[in-house]
């Protein structure tokens, strides 16, 4: 297997950078995951600008294409011989004194991580955490390396594959899953916690609730309790590696996972896309039957 760091392509095993890079010292640094169908990276316009806002965030000054990606990708995806992938860029602050730094960081540290796409379940089970989720470390939850809240979240459910935790804030609204988007399905209006709740705005989140509207399917975002989650005609998940996930469970009530209606056209119209959009805002039309 096969990595990008800083402009070489090197085996995982190779893959170096230095103790003083101050994503590794302090967490400064944010990464998108996505998928490459056939060669396409899905949504990779999005990502990046949700990559780069966060970079704006944390001072770190670095600017990455759409060209600069492909080129990137296209060693890799060739040297791990793979047309459909798992990748994560990640960019760090890059080498820093120890200490604090307040002044702009103008080194990052660029790697582009690949693997084969794993097997995913049609269906998930979820499970309430007792865990809180955290609140952002900033005005909005970036996709960062602060990903102690998570981990705490994926050792209370341990290392089943087909189960998803779902957060509650501290105040005890729906938040979202582990790596995950939620969203509801109750009287034919879909609903989503809201992102001032300290939610990730996920790619794939955003990219369902414009479908929705293109359908004239009405979407809710807001603050909701545990019982109006279960109350729910369906449920489904989503994030960028799973695409639609459909929920068969959430802790001791049934769903009808796979067969719920908007989750199956949801997951079809995907399905359709996925090979050619760089972004949201170029799909034409999202009408599936």
């Amino acid at each position: 297997m096969f990595v990008y760091v800083n402009g070489q392509i090197v085996k995982n095993e190779d893959a170096r950078i230095s103790p003083f890079d101050h994503g590794f010292m302090y967490g400064l640094g944010v990464f998108e995951t996505f998928r490459v169908y056939d060669g396409h990276p899905f949504l990779l316009d999005d990502h990046l600008v949700r990559l780069h806002n966060g970079l704006d965030m944390l001072n770190i000054s670095c600017s990455i294409t759409r060209n600069d990606v492909l080129h990137i990708l296209s060693q890799l995806l060739e040297a791990n011989v793979y047309r459909d992938a798992y990748v994560r860029l990640n960019v760090s602050a890059g080498i820093g004194d120890v200490g604090l730094q307040v002044e702009q960081y103008t080194h990052p540290t660029i790697i582009m991580y690949m693997k084969r796409i794993p097997n995913f379940a049609e269906e998930k089970a979820c499970q309430t955490l007792q865990v809180r989720r955290n609140t952002p470390e900033g005005g909005v939850r970036l996709k960062s390396h602060h990903y102690l809240n998570n981990i705490l979240g994926k050792r209370e459910i341990g290392h089943h594959p087909n189960v998803e935790g779902i957060f509650l804030t501290e105040e005890g609204f729906v938040a979202e899953g582990i790596v995950s988007n939620i969203f509801w399905v109750k009287d034919g209006v879909v609903y989503t916690p809201s992102v001032q709740t300290g939610i990730l705005n996920g790619v794939t989140r955003m990219f369902v609730i414009d479908l929705l509207h293109s359908w004239g399917i009405h979407v809710e975002e807001g603050f909701y309790s545990l019982q109006q989650l279960k109350n729910a005609d369906e449920i489904f998940l989503t994030n960028s590696i799973q695409e639609v996930v459909p929920v068969c469970r959430l802790d001791e009530n049934i769903y009808p996972g796979k067969c719920g209606e908007i989750t199956k056209r949801l997951q079809r119209a995907y399905a359709s896309f996925t090979t050619r959009l760089w972004t949201r805002y170029d799909r034409k039309d999202g009408y599936v039957n």
